[in-house]
């Protein structure tokens, strides 16, 4: 594979998680060191993705962090998506070429010839679409998508960045939760509600306490089951006949067995710009049915957008391995690699070790894995020790922010 010597761009796309700047930093500490520093002459960060790009909205993070170890562990240590995202699609090639020919061009004018996109499934897809472009306008680039998400869905990959810390938040706060609830003999249920719209690895980390012989919750409803309400209200009376405290997490995304959402008779889910139902009320649907049949206290918490910007108690294996990734991606499209995803394997649980590789982006592009079966108990209401064995190494070790006069220190791109 021939040397290939230009400018590179990076930029995020998608929902931002604790760990989506660690993921950047590893690009640019790539990008400015070792066989990225030989081949990458400048580095560009758009500013809010593509959106940004075709706007020539550009910082030099080259110039940025250059020599300064400090500000990219400040940035790995920020929360959401320093240089800003995008949530939206870009069009099918052939069909609508006026984006492609404008980002051509762009690429032109300012010699790109690498190109890093961190996000999840959609970003993907935009990683795909654009590397069969240049690749049919015979333009000379590399272009590789780095892996982001808090919802651990995409395919191919033992686990995303960011899951980790949104994992460890969400398991630290489930484990506060059921020790706030359990100072009152007043039979009560809490429903606390969990992002995943089609895959419940969040809501699962919520059992992660399994795998140490801690206390988790009560039941744990993930959208990989069919949800069975006369089964729902049997387990919690059946909660309440043994202690009067039940505490329940359930993913957003649960739905019945036709397929409508449980949250949907509440007229609570919209249709976002990717066609994907955007859900809340989840929870707050089944404190009122419980109410109404069981007629017990119930209250309802929605963990929301706290799931992904987390930074204080982010995982320090998270931020490392997110760091890792982001820097290999860069020496993969240096010594020739491209239209791939940088990956996870995992070669072993305990003790946990995992490489980096790469695979195929249009094998992964809009797909999604779920939760496999053996993870989810046969009554599909809890986890398995299994499921929390697999979780646990994830959430390992602590790497919160530096902190001023008690509040945390962020990096700012502006």
């Amino acid at each position: 594979m021939n040397k290939l010597i230009g400018n590179a761009v990076v930029g995020q796309s998608g929902g931002p998680t604790a760990a989506i700047n660690a993921t950047l930093g590893g690009v640019i500490r790539g990008a400015l060191s070792g066989a990225g520093k030989d081949c990458i002459r400048t580095l560009y960060g758009m500013k809010n993705g593509v959106e940004g790009l075709l706007a020539e909205n550009l910082v030099d993070l080259s110039a940025l962090f250059a020599g300064d170890e400090k500000k990219l562990l400040e940035l790995a240590h920020t929360p959401a998506a320093a240089p800003g995202s995008w949530r939206k699609k870009l069009p099918v090639p052939g069909a609508d070429n006026a984006v492609y020919e404008k980002l051509l061009a762009i690429f032109r004018k300012y010699d790109i010839r690498y190109f890093f996109y961190i996000g999840g499934n959609d970003s993907m897809d935009t990683v795909a679409k654009l590397s069969a472009y240049t690749k049919n306008q015979n333009y000379e680039m590399r272009i590789m998508g780095v892996p982001k998400t808090i919802d651990n869905d995409l395919l191919a990959t033992d686990h995303t960045p960011g899951f980790g810390s949104a994992a460890k938040y969400i398991a630290t706060s489930m484990a506060e939760i059921i020790r706030d609830c359990a100072v009152y003999t007043v039979p009560a249920v809490t429903i606390v509600e969990i992002m995943g719209r089609d895959a419940g690895w969040l809501t699962a980390s919520a059992g992660i306490g399994l795998a140490l012989g801690l206390p988790t919750p009560d039941f744990i409803y993930l959208p990989e089951r069919a949800f069975d309400k006369a089964q729902f209200f049997a387990d919690v009376r059946a909660a309440l006949s043994r202690h009067p405290n039940v505490v329940i997490a359930v993913s957003e995304g649960v739905r019945f067995a036709d397929g409508t959402y449980v949250c949907e008779g509440f007229g609570s889910a919209h249709v976002d710009v990717f066609g994907h139902k955007q859900l809340s009320g989840t929870g707050k649907a089944l404190e009122y049915a419980v109410k109404d049949e069981i007629g017990c206290k119930v209250r309802s918490v929605e963990l929301n957008i706290l799931q992904r910007c987390a930074s204080h108690i982010a995982s320090a294996t998270d931020i490392e391995e997110s760091l890792g990734i982001g820097a290999a991606a860069v020496d993969a499209a240096v010594s020739g690699v491209s239209r791939q995803m940088m990956i996870f394997v995992r070669e072993s649980t305990d003790p946990y070790r995992i490489r980096i590789e790469s695979s195929d982006v249009s094998k992964i592009a809009n797909g999604i894995r779920t939760v496999p079966e053996n993870f989810i108990n046969p009554q599909g209401n809890h986890i398995t020790k299994e499921c929390a064995a697999y979780l646990l190494p994830l959430i390992r070790g602590e790497s919160a922010p530096a902190y001023r006069d008690g509040m945390p220190v962020f990096f700012t791109i502006s």
